[in-house]
């Protein structure tokens, strides 16, 4: 595994349930989802090899291997029934009665898709589907040799997935943007004043909303669209773990929801 980033994401969890008490229980859910993700790319990896592969850009989602995936998925959905919210856990237990041929429909046409909101299911099995195969995808992505990006795409280069989180990170005097792919955590390059939903770059369009006890994430929203992405700025907080401080700042989708703009892509609180 790539660094131990699984590790790095739980220990943030922990580390801001403290900071952020009002978002201590999305963030004790996310801890136990990330366990097991954790578990399931460990065993992906110990089965696959750690050798990589070259893939066409976009070309991961043509890999779906049900036979690998089929018999983890029953211990995942225990796994996620004992920590999930009570709704979630609803769901995830009538899930567990519909049985194998369900679970494989919801699989195949969730991977597909690529996404929460381009998957034509109901939203907890699309939200179940994405946490149990973003391991999966984010495996196949830490096993691929990219060839060199050219450009800066909106969808991600690697699966064509779309984003979940952007990112700052410092560059010279100043930082540079890059977002992360909701469902191989690949991250990749993206211009700084530009809306990854539709394209806009007119600086009065995009507008950027901070609170002031979140000084390091930010929303940044376009009124051509009205989709928003939230951006953690690493030149403010060179500790925060961009998919994990996305969750922790849940005021900031209260902000935008309030003045009509839709999240590019839910997290696994589906938000």
């Amino acid at each position: 595994m790539k660094n131990g980033k699984f590790d790095a994401r739980i220990r943030r969890a922990q580390e801001l349930t403290a900071v952020y008490p009002l978002a201590w229980q999305g963030l004790r859910f996310y801890e136990c989802v990330a366990q097991t993700q954790k578990s399931l790319y460990l065993e992906f990896e110990s089965h696959l090899g750690a050798h990589a592969m070259p893939r066409p850009p976009g070309a991961l989602r043509q890999e779906l291997d049900l036979f690998l995936l089929l018999p983890r998925f029953s211990p995942f959905l225990s796994g996620v029934e004992q920590c999930a919210p009570s709704a979630l856990s609803e769901s995830v237990r009538e899930l567990r009665a519909k049985g194998g041929d369900r679970w494989r429909e919801i699989l195949m046409q969730f991977w597909q898709a690529g996404s929460v909101s381009r998957a034509k299911l109901p939203p907890a099995e699309a939200l179940i589907s994405w946490m149990f195969l973003q391991p999966y995808a984010e495996y196949l992505a830490d096993h691929t040799l990219q060839d060199p990006l050219n450009g800066t795409p909106s969808l991600c280069p690697v699966c064509r997935g779309e984003p979940l989180v952007g990112v700052l990170r410092p560059e010279g005097d100043g930082a540079k943007r890059s977002l992360i792919c909701a469902l191989c955590a690949t991250e990749w390059n993206f211009r700084r004043i530009v809306c990854p939903g539709c394209a806009e770059e007119d600086v009065h369009k995009l507008a950027v909303y901070t609170a002031e006890q979140f000084g390091h994430v930010r929303v940044e929203a376009c009124d051509t669209c009205r989709s928003y992405i939230k951006t953690v700025d690493l030149t403010k907080d060179g500790h925060a773990v961009p998919d994990v401080d996305e969750l922790a700042t849940i005021p900031l989708n209260l902000w935008a929801a309030e003045h009509g703009y839709s999240k590019s892509h839910a997290n696994v609180l589906g938000i």
